[in-house]
């Protein structure tokens, strides 16, 4: 029997080895043939109302380009048809043989991989890294510390949330105590004044007193951290002053810490912005100074990531410090004297991702609160606040001057709190910080404090029955005075390895700084926007430029120009990662200078990719021509303000077809629902070759029951290759018969109207049924009344689930201490939203979309499922316009209530980069509960995953089995005492958009997964989350030029789509030697992604395979040759060891790399 069914099998494969091949003989004819009966070709010289002349010549350029692209993607297709016979053939051995084929757009690949229960060819060795524990050598595992910990809080004497601390006198007569106090200035790049405010009160007279103070004694010195504050103030200074810093960094004096464009958040930030403002920083530094980092410094995010801590080890840096974490996470790890560890990522099972942290101990990190554990006494030895200045000591003790007469008991006083804060850690080397916020800017400060500390130290080091050796330092003296102390000798490092985050900060008593997660959402949202914007532009430019360069037409493009809006738009968006920008955290005038900046850079950003791509899809890049005042294409969406949402922009339509170019930014082979507004729904949608679309036509609504009658949106199915743009026309026909989108409004009790419009609307006073909508893979259930999702039956499984979403009001405690800006502090659980007056509901069918709108008072949801093939039919896309702009100390919150047994157990990004599982803990406060969102939160049991993907950042929880929820928006009318000085009053109109993904999970244990400290999102849910962040560009041609050249039909710049697991994070053009200009190099930035293989592999929609993390250099680009590729740091600090293989590119799961790139 078996061998029977071995040879039915082999003869099967046979079958459809012959059955594919002849497919693609087939559709390489059939095309063949279609371009020779081309009636819809692009105009050689059309002008404006003119038609399509038949140009022979043009005709059989294209012909030429496309078999030349047909034959370079024969071996891919061939390998596609492979895998899908070995597909098919299971199929059949199942008795599965249910193969849909699409009938969308006639592209060909979708004919290859159109395959609506298409399978993604997933190379077994690559599933096995999900299935491996974390990092089982970590002695310190975060979950397992929450665990333990009693988050009591009781007083610790001196050290109100520590303990009393105490030591042998002897305990350094073998070996002395070494002491090194390192002065620095914490500078906000925003917070109580502008950037600008800042750098012109007090930022430009630090950084002078600094080159004027150290050089006056060589034993002084001095770090910095934030490079947007120091290349400001170096474009300032002359060519002396800047050889005296170059001079101060050689001898040691002066040291850049971290060395990014600020110190970033790391709660709301997607790692994308994290490494683009570390480049900028650091490439500033390598062009302007020829330094590089060498130590972090992190002494203000209000908690801390580990992605931080990876980013920072592949930038070559190799130590770090920390401060912002919990107070009883301090209290336990100071008491085992584990406060420096190595920190580890939970998935590394070798510690190649090991970097050297310290945490510091106390509260602050201001001067009282770092030379010991007692702020009493360190206060008293901060000499700015000598009596007569304009600080003084809280706790009525002040400084005194040091001289001959008090040296000695003033240095025995502080030698005690060095030694008390040196017995938290394990060697014989202790770190003292001196500075605070904007320290430095007076001349006498630095007087103050050097000379007073060195005539300390001078005693101290001329007494040596003290055992101490106390001095000036930078950052990294200290770690290299640790490093030589513990590497000494054969014995193993006394540090500990630590796995896991340091989310949610508190700082106190039940003060958990969980509301940041979510202030002032509505820029957190404009932040993902510029982010996705910036790079389609850096990589649209960067391909742009090389074409340029091989078609010579260098002196038209506006290269230098379009690098100059690059730059700034880096940079912009670089200072608003700052710790006090996109959390939400800073003055209202402060943020409306953060949120011009980003709206400037989003308008310049535009003109970079349209200037990009009207190279890039001319088919004789002979005839390109710009013209800066009327640029070729236009984008289809405007904001009118910093503070306004974007509205799309009207299409004029007319018989002569306008031209639709879309840019696919992600780096797979992409169908999507792309949507555009037009001035009538009499509308065609036809191929680059003149094949008719089908497309949905949508009104346009003014209000809740309100139609305009002169816009409508006109939706189809695009196909855009990897990072290619794709050609589509729009075409006014008056004899067409549109496909119009079917509405029902429900009134809710009002009175019925009547809607004057093309589409068919009925209206009803009220309904109190069950509303349904659904596509090729979901139906969803809606309450007719509320309009609310209640559940949902997953077609492939046929099985039904409960997904309740609801909406809630978070208020704020009674107490003194109240929600701020940072600060949740609520007054109990939730309360349900109940609406003063019903909702009205709009249901919208159509072919390719359905939707269920609700309109409330203080927002207008809406759910939406697209009826295509592929990514966009497999999830709901949710949208939320909120508007609590008349509220008082209120919080809004969607909540998703569902059947899925989650227990206390939830799982989070952290910027987007790696999966944190969180635990819900009844001995925590509610407000503890909650952790950031970057753009995933899921929660799972045996059978089924829920995943809510976010396109922007903000606060979520899973407080009961089953639940997740986001905090939508805040309006807080008070301060949280936290040092901002305002409530938050300023909020807008802000939408904010998911997609909820259901997946059905296949041999797990949810039991044996709560006990591993690491997990993975699917390959599916990786790519639902790249189309949410990076939707498509519509762009089209500006009605106003008046010769159209000859387009491509498509531009495909990669070989194929990129393997699965693999993401271009950036092609970056670096700049040249002269400031402002692009060099000939880019900057190529990779990841390898960590996904779970666990899940049902049917209907992912998904156009790639994995490759073993390997991709052949010679194989990607498809026009473009490498000229040379040079692996690097991340930041381009430093060149890897093997940069002399420049064959492949090989990444192990979830690494990072970068690429130094020449492109011909």
């Amino acid at each position: 029997m078996y061998l029977m069914f071995k040879k039915i099998k082999m003869k099967l494969s046979r079958q459809f080895t012959l059955f594919g091949s002849a497919i693609f003989c087939v559709v390489i004819f059939s095309l063949y043939l279609m371009l020779d009966h081309v009636q819809f070709d692009h105009p050689k010289n059309m002008k404006k109302g003119g038609l399509f002349p038949n140009a022979q010549l043009s005709i059989l350029h294209e012909k030429i380009d496309h078999l030349e692209r047909l034959l370079a993607e024969n071996n891919e297709i061939i390998s596609n048809i492979r895998d899908s016979v070995i597909n098919l053939s299971e199929s059949v051995k199942d008795n599965q043989g249910d193969h849909e084929t699409s009938n969308s757009s006639k592209g060909l690949f979708s004919k290859v991989f159109g395959s609506s229960s298409s399978s993604t060819s997933i190379d077994a060795e690559d599933c096995q890294f999900a299935l491996k524990g974390y990092a089982k050598e970590s002695n310190l595992q975060m979950l397992d510390i929450y665990n333990i910990l009693p988050f009591d809080n009781p007083d610790g004497g001196v050290w109100k949330q520590g303990f009393d601390i105490t030591y042998n006198e002897n305990e350094w007569d073998d070996e002395q105590l070494q002491v090194f106090v390192v002065p620095h200035s914490h500078n906000d790049p925003g917070w109580l004044k502008t950037f600008d405010e800042y750098y012109r009160d007090q930022t430009q007279h630090i950084l002078n007193n600094m080159v004027a103070k150290l050089q006056e004694d060589d034993r002084r010195k001095f770090i910095w951290s934030e490079i947007s504050y120091f290349s400001k103030w170096w474009s300032t200074i002359d060519s002396q002053k800047k050889d005296a810093v170059k001079r101060l960094c050689e001898l040691g004096q002066f040291e850049i810490t971290t060395g990014g464009w600020v110190m970033t958040d790391e709660a709301n930030t997607h790692i994308y912005a994290m490494i683009d403002q570390l480049l900028e920083g650091h490439q500033w530094l390598e062009r302007n100074l020829g330094i590089k980092p060498r130590s972090g410094w992190a002494i203000d995010p209000f908690g801390h990531t580990s992605t931080m801590a990876y980013l920072l080890k592949r930038t070559g840096i190799s130590n770090m410090l920390i401060q912002r974490v919990h107070y009883s996470v301090k209290k336990y790890l100071a008491k085992q004297r584990n406060l420096e560890f190595f920190w580890r990522q939970n998935w590394d099972q070798n510690g190649n991702t090991d970097i050297l942290c310290q945490m510091m101990p106390f509260y602050s990190y201001d001067i009282p609160h770092t030379c010991g554990p007692d702020p009493k006494i360190c206060c008293q030895f901060d000499f700015k606040r000598l009596p007569g200045g304009r600080i003084s000591c809280p706790w009525r003790i002040p400084p005194v001057e040091i001289h001959d007469g008090n040296v000695q008991e003033r240095a025995k006083l502080i030698l005690d709190q060095y030694r008390k804060k040196s017995k938290l850690y394990r060697t014989k080397v202790v770190l003292i910080p001196l500075g605070d916020d904007f320290r430095y800017d007076q001349w006498s400060e630095w007087d103050q404090q050097f000379q007073n500390y060195q005539r300390l130290f001078d005693y101290m080091n001329s007494h040596p029955e003290l055992h101490v050796q106390a001095q000036f330092g930078t950052l990294s003296d200290y770690f290299d005075a640790l490093h030589k102390t513990t590497e000494s000798g054969n014995s193993p490092s006394p540090f500990p390895v630590l796995s896991g985050d340091f989310f949610t900060y508190a700082d106190r008593d039940d003060h958990y700084w969980s509301g940041y997660f979510t202030s002032r959402p509505f820029y957190k949202r404009m932040d993902r926007v510029l982010e996705s914007h910036l790079r389609a532009a850096e990589i649209l430019y960067s391909l742009a430029l090389v074409g340029a360069q091989q078609s010579n037409k260098m002196a038209m493009f506006p290269s230098s120009e379009d690098y100059k809006l690059l730059i700034e738009a880096r940079r912009n968006l670089g200072l608003f990662q700052h710790h006090d920008a996109i959390t939400g955290t800073a003055k209202e005038w402060v943020v409306m200078d953060y949120g011009t900046r980003l709206f400037h850079s989003l308008l310049n950003l535009k003109k970079v990719i349209g200037d990009s791509a009207h190279f890039l899809i001319l088919k004789d890049k002979e005839g390109y021509k710009h013209n800066p005042s009327m640029p070729f294409l236009q984008m289809d969406d405007s904001q009118a303000s910093q503070d306004s949402l974007p509205q799309r922009t009207t299409i004029e339509l007319s018989p002569t077809p306008r031209f639709l170019v879309l840019y696919n930014p992600t780096d797979q082979d992409r169908i999507s629902v792309v949507t555009v507004q037009v001035n009538s729904h009499k509308v065609r949608v036809l191929t680059a070759s003149g094949q008719p679309v089908e497309a949905q036509i949508s009104a346009v609504w003014d209000g809740p029951t309100t139609v305009s009658k002169n816009l409508f949106q006109i939706s189809f199915v695009a196909h855009v290759s990897a990072l290619g743009l794709g050609l589509y026309h729009l075409v006014e026909a008056s004899d067409i018969k549109p496909v119009l989108t079917d509405y029902t409004v429900y009134q809710s009790g009002r009175e019925e109207i009547s809607i004057d419009s093309p589409f068919k609307i009925d209206t009803l006073k009220s309904y109190t049924g069950d509303v349904t909508i659904e596509n090729l893979n979901l139906k969803a259930w809606f309450s007719g009344t509320k309009g609310f999702l209640e559940k949902i039956n997953t077609k492939e499984d046929k099985r039904e689930h409960q997904i309740n979403i609801q909406f809630w009001w978070y208020g704020t405690t009674s107490n003194r201490d109240k929600s701020g800006a940072y600060l949740f502090l609520p007054n109990g659980e939730a309360k349900l939203y109940v609406p003063s007056e019903p909702p009205i509901l709009r249901i919208a069918r159509g072919p390719l979309f359905s939707e269920v709108i609700c309109i409330y008072q203080h927002f207008t949801h809406s759910v939406r499922l697209n009826n295509v093939h592929g990514i966009d039919g497999l999830s709901l896309e949710i949208s939320n316009i909120v508007d609590i702009r008349g509220e008082i100390n209120q919080e809004i919150v969607m909540r998703l209530t569902t059947d899925v047994k989650s227990n206390n157990q939830f799982y989070t990004d952290l910027n987007d980069f790696q999966i944190q599982p969180r635990q819900t803990l009844s001995k925590l406060p509610l407000q503890a509960n909650f952790y950031p969102l970057t753009t995933t939160a899921y929660i799972q049991d045996n059978d089924v995953r829920l995943t809510l993907h976010s396109a922007q950042s903000l606060g979520v929880a899973s407080l009961k089995s089953g639940q997740l929820e986001v905090i939508l928006d805040r309006r807080l009318m008070q301060d949280d005492n936290r040092g901002l000085g305002q409530g938050l009053k300023d909020n807008k109109v802000t939408a904010n958009l998911f997609r909820v993904l259901l997946e059905k999970r296949i041999g797990v244990d949810v039991h044996d997964e709560s006990n591993k400290a690491v997990n993975y999102r699917s390959l599916l849910s990786h790519k639902i989350c790249s189309y949410l962040n990076h939707p498509i560009f519509p762009m089209v041609v500006n009605l106003n030029v008046d010769e159209v050249p000859p387009l491509l039909n498509l531009y495909s710049p990669l070989m194929s789509s990129m393997p699965c697991d693999m993401h271009i994070l950036n092609l970056r053009t670096i700049e040249g030697k002269v400031d402002g200009t692009p060099s000939d190099e880019a900057a190529l930035i990779i990841h390898r992604k960590g996904f779970d293989c666990r899940f049902s592999n049917q209907n992912t929609g998904l156009f790639c395979s994995t490759t073993q993390g390997k991709i052949p250099v010679h194989n990607l680009f498809r026009d473009l040759r490498i000229q040379h590729l040079t692996p690097s740091t991340l930041t381009l600090m430093h060149e890897t060891q093997n940069h002399n293989n420049t064959r492949d590119i090989e990444l192990n799961p979830m690494e990072i790399s970068t690429f130094r790139v020449q492109l011909r």
